[in-house]
């Protein structure tokens, strides 16, 4: 029989999972971003939730809440690393070497706790756990992304703007 080291699969999965996004954040620094860009990301991980129809990933009010807060902690460290700027009339999000040193950070960081939170809940709980905190990380941190967009665009649009009503 085959023992299956989950910690191990978890754990290479995360690692995967960073590398990706580090991988997709610098090929988008390339073209112009939008709010659906922006917006989609944890409108499509939201249904992840769906998890806790499942009796198996049902975890306490505390543990959910504890793991939302510490998501909005780990959001700040992306909020200050992230940052767009105008190019013409578009906007784009910034390269940034601090962003990619933020993601391993906090993935070192998720794989510590990743290993001591398991001692005390299943494997499914520990899941649900950890959904609820990168929920917790990517929320405010995209809605802060949306908001600063919101804010060039209508810096890029209140020129064109003026201009046309100076011609008339």
């Amino acid at each position: 029989m085959h023992h299956v080291n989950y910690q191990l699969i978890t754990t290479l999965v995360a690692v995967v999972m960073a590398l990706m996004v580090i991988f997709i954040r610098l090929r988008a620094s390339r073209k112009p971003t939008s709010a659906k860009k922006i917006l989609m990301p944890p409108i499509g991980m939201s249904t992840g939730f769906l998890m806790f129809v499942s009796p198996r990933v049902h975890i306490s009010l505390e543990y959910a809440a504890l793991a939302f807060l510490v998501g909005l902690l780990f959001a700040y460290p992306l909020v200050v690393s992230s940052k767009m700027f105008v190019d013409g009339t578009e906007i784009y999000l910034k390269r940034s070497k601090g962003f990619i040193i933020v993601l391993l950070v906090l993935l070192v960081i998720r794989i510590a706790l990743h290993g001591y939170i398991e001692k005390f809940v299943t494997i499914p709980q520990t899941g649900a756990i950890f959904f609820i905190l990168a929920f917790g990380m990517l929320l405010p941190w995209r809605v802060v992304m949306y908001v600063q967009f919101l804010k060039l665009k209508r810096s890029v649009e209140t020129p064109a703007l003026s201009r046309a009503n100076e011609i008339r």
